[in-house]
């Protein structure tokens, strides 16, 4: 009988994780479903970015007052995960506070968890009135309605709960050891909780096993179930940060990509002494793609589906984005939002019909995101510069561009009027070739 709660831990930490793991390689899969892209060089160089950017959160504290709450919820995270971890051991092994032989250095241990669970509930609450009373702008842009506006508050519900069933377990735990009651050796500094024994005077010692117990049960599943919950919420930034800034693109934000097929036939028609006739090498020019551009998700690059589902919805791209600043319908966080709500569609559609995709006559131009919100991008990289976890909305944004342009020759007039110029006149201007140089002369 002894075993039962053992039994039971264990029962409950395999479902939990089972979960998690089906979720994580249900996540891989949609991931694998774009196009391959090599950004495994200069490894040292991605260390350092990863380091930097997410463990360091140095793009997080650009705006003081969010990034050093953030950085308080960040760091409680990450310390109270030991926490867990000793939970963990006593719930397999039938111990309690395991860690506890540690002494003195124990004792800062959980007066630190304490602290930061403090600090946690605070800044939580401050990003709570943020969000709902204060309702920062890009908080309630259009695309921040109905789930995604709940997500961010259960989130913060989540948080709150947890913290506080921690400094309850602690509290009545403590209250058991002024009472010596059986199995709740002396051990641990309680700063916090310490102030919660007024609440605990006069319960009998069995109220507070049961009191204690609760919470400690309480707690552990509460965890197991926000971990499972990240799947579904944009707080799935928390496991994906680190393999995103690993993969971002370390280039200068000013350069584009080349496609390798174009690159050649310009070099082709460049070369005075090339036969603009001749087939290129092959059968096929070397590299063409079969597609330019993209259209749905599976055209973007597996690096551009990690950025949809990394990204925090946190808002500063779309705060920064001067075409969304002038009233324009483009929103970068909407990008990422829709590339990532389409790749999902895409995933249960695989699920529902045994490992393969059956055409839904739907796709991310159009169906998600409109041509109007792509044609009204400047491409100045404020929304790049500005995301904390190295989000690249423009990358998306590009490649849809192209298919418009390569694959329908659907740009603007404005733009084909230009295109058509420089073709003709080699400059954007409608004068004549003999006038061109007419300048020099003024």
């Amino acid at each position: 009988m002894n075993l039962i709660p053992q039994i039971l831990f264990v029962l409950v930490l395999a479902s939990g994780i089972g979960y998690f793991a089906r979720n994580i390689k249900k996540l891989i899969r949609n991931i694998k479903l774009g196009k391959h892209i090599d950004r495994n060089d200069h490894p040292a160089e991605r260390w350092k970015h990863m380091a930097r950017i997410a463990l360091g959160q140095q793009k997080m504290v650009v705006r003081p007052i969010a990034g050093f709450l953030h950085v308080i919820v960040y760091v409680g995270f990450i310390i109270i995960n030991i926490e867990v971890l000793e939970i963990i051991i006593d719930g397999i092994f039938g111990t309690h506070r395991i860690f506890s032989f540690l002494g003195g250095f124990y004792d800062v241990l959980i007066g630190s968890f304490e602290i930061l669970a403090f600090l946690v509930i605070v800044a939580v609450v401050i990003f709570w009135i943020r969000r709902n009373i204060m309702r920062l702008q890009r908080f309630i842009k259009p695309e921040m309605k109905g789930w995604p506006k709940n997500d961010a508050n259960i989130i913060l519900y989540f948080e709150v709960v947890l913290m506080l069933l921690f400094l309850t377990m602690n509290g009545s735990d403590l209250q058991l050891q002024h009472l010596g009651a059986e199995h709740y050796t002396q051990a641990g500094a309680f700063p916090v909780s310490q102030y919660l024994l007024p609440l605990f005077d006069g319960l009998s010692e069995g109220t507070l096993i049961v009191i204690e117990r609760t919470a400690w049960w309480l707690h552990i599943v509460g965890i197991l179930i926000f971990l499972n919950y990240l799947y579904f919420s944009k707080h799935l930034h928390i496991l994906l940060a680190f393999p995103n800034t690993w993969y971002a693109n370390l280039k200068p934000k000013g350069g584009f990509n080349n496609l390798e097929a174009v690159t050649k036939e310009e070099q082709l028609m460049m070369d005075p002494d090339a036969d603009p006739f001749a087939a290129a090498e092959g059968d096929d020019a070397e590299g063409e793609p079969e597609k330019f551009g993209a259209s749905d998700v599976t055209d973007l690059n597996q690096v551009q589906l990690l950025n949809a589902y990394t990204c925090t919805e946190c808002g500063r791209c779309t705060s920064e984005c001067p075409a969304n600043q002038t009233g324009k319908k483009l929103s970068p966080r909407k990008i990422m939002m829709d590339t990532r709500d389409r790749l999902e569609e895409v995933g249960r559609n695989i699920d529902a019909n045994n490992g393969t995709f059956k055409d839904d006559g739907k796709q991310l131009l159009d169906d998600y995101i409109t041509r109007e919100e792509l044609w009204a991008c400047t491409t100045c990289n404020a929304c790049v510069e500005a995301c904390p976890v190295s989000i690249d909305p423009l990358s998306i944004i590009m490649d849809m561009r192209r298919y418009l342009v390569m694959e329908q020759s659907a740009a603007p007039a404005e733009l084909n009027n230009m295109m058509s110029n420089i073709e003709n006149n080699a400059a954007p201007w409608p004068f004549n070739q003999m006038d061109r140089l007419n300048w020099k002369d003024e």
